[in-house]
């Protein structure tokens, strides 16, 4: 639909101007290789900051997994997270016990698509760095082994929509991308997502 792409273009064009958001592909170079780009998680606006810093030819196969409970709770959110940007609709609450959010994932990629995806399970409001991370992570890299696992530190956008905040704070934002995670045959779940979780911290910038 052109209306979806041109509302894309226009969602990206504001972020920038708000944001003046960087990308900082540190461990990786954006190449066109299916991947898991993992992240911290602060606001609704994460995937929006990855999504844009990607090459654009990147981004039709880039899907974000999003809540469907808060993406289908409107027309417009429906629209946008559904159309605009393909994101892959996850039931939080499993109120149909049939819904698996690792087979929908494994799924995704089996078509072809990356994904964006936010270990945490939730927005971190705290002031820990990182919430623990759900299991989620660990049986999709299982089930997809050859898939690269890439850690993206976001920086900042916690700042710009702060919880409770209506009118966004412009400051800039950096979006790291850190070296990819790969599965390695003596990984269990424990290691595996501390592995995840040490990559990404190691991405995070240094506090004062």
């Amino acid at each position: 639909m052109w209306i979806a792409r041109v509302t894309a273009r226009a969602i990206i064009v504001f972020a920038r101007l708000l944001t003046g958001m960087r990308a900082n592909w540190q461990g990786c170079v954006p190449a066109a290789v299916q991947r898991v780009y993992f992240a911290n998680h602060s606001s609704h606006g994460d995937f929006v900051l990855i999504w844009g810093c990607l090459p654009p030819e990147l981004r039709p196969r880039t899907r974000p997994v999003a809540g469907a409970d808060y993406w289908d709770r409107s027309p417009l959110r429906r629209f946008i997270g559904r159309d605009v940007f393909r994101a892959l609709l996850i039931d939080r609450t499993r109120s149909d016990p049939g819904s698996d959010p690792v087979a929908l994932m494994r799924g995704a990629l089996e078509g072809g698509d990356s994904l964006i995806l936010f270990p945490e399970g939730t927005r971190n409001t705290t002031e820990a760095r990182l919430l623990p991370f759900k299991s989620g992570i660990f049986h999709l890299a299982r089930a997809c082994p050859s898939v690269e696992f890439v850690p993206v530190w976001i920086d900042n956008l916690n700042r710009v929509m702060p919880k409770g905040e209506f009118v966004p704070v412009p400051l800039l934002c950096t979006v790291t991308f850190g070296q990819p995670v790969l599965l390695a045959p003596d990984d269990d779940k424990d290691r595996f997502l501390a592995r995840c979780r040490d990559g990404l911290l190691a991405l995070a910038p240094v506090l004062d």
